[in-house]
């Protein structure tokens, strides 16, 4: 299964017929919202906490998520998750599930807990761990359960959110259900997001984090 894929992905099944639509970060910068979630008026954290095996800059995604960008946040996460993945994630533009598994502890524990940070706990990889588990790891549920889902206005029938043109997800913190974001797509089935979220990172609560605000 391919995943994190910053163009356009399309995930099926027989029954609703879903359809997740990305952008490239190219794309989203322009595409992003005017006006960003004013979030939890946070101030930015310590980048001594934004750890990272791979040498990532992390700070992006902080001061995105800070100032409420969850949209263009969601791209920046999808992007990194590459560059975690390695030099030939990053030559191909997506993630195989395969080494979603392999992603690096320390990576997942920063991009979680600045988006945990950012939400007050409302977006988030563990957050949405916790709705699978609920909804039995019946995709259909799980998605209906974080908003995923929405009724076609012309068929009147259940389907997946689409992104593309206006993008019908929401990126709100006071709008969205607890644990929309971050957006993970899926090509041939579900096996992305059971890799994120089944994350060898999840099993101790090592992964959690204070992160120290800077004082103004």
């Amino acid at each position: 299964m391919l995943v994190v894929y910053p163009a356009v992905i399309a995930l099926r099944t027989p029954s609703r017929q879903p359809l997740f639509l990305f952008p490239k970060s190219s794309a989203i910068a322009t595409a992003t919202s005017a006006t960003p979630d004013s979030g939890l008026s946070r101030g930015p954290v310590d980048p001594n906490c934004l750890i990272s095996a791979k040498g990532i800059d992390y700070e992006p995604l902080m001061e995105q998520l800070r100032v409420g960008d969850y949209r263009m946040a969601d791209q920046t996460t999808r992007d990194v998750l590459i560059e975690m993945a390695g030099e030939e994630a990053m030559k191909r533009g997506y993630v195989y599930w395969t080494e979603a598994r392999q992603l690096p502890d320390e990576d997942l524990a920063t991009v979680e807990n600045l988006w945990l940070h950012y939400s007050d706990g409302k977006f988030g990889y563990t957050v949405q761990k916790n709705v699978w588990r609920l909804q039995k790891g019946v995709f259909d549920k799980f998605c209906d359960k974080i908003g995923w889902t929405t009724i076609d206005e012309v068929t009147g029938q259940a389907r997946k959110r689409r992104w593309f043109g206006d993008s019908e997800f929401s990126y709100k913190l006071d709008d969205a259900p607890k644990a929309h974001l971050p957006l993970t797509s899926a090509l041939r089935g579900t096996q992305l997001l059971k890799a994120l979220l089944q994350h060898r990172v999840w099993e101790t609560e090592e992964w959690k984090r204070d992160l120290t605000e800077l004082s103004a």
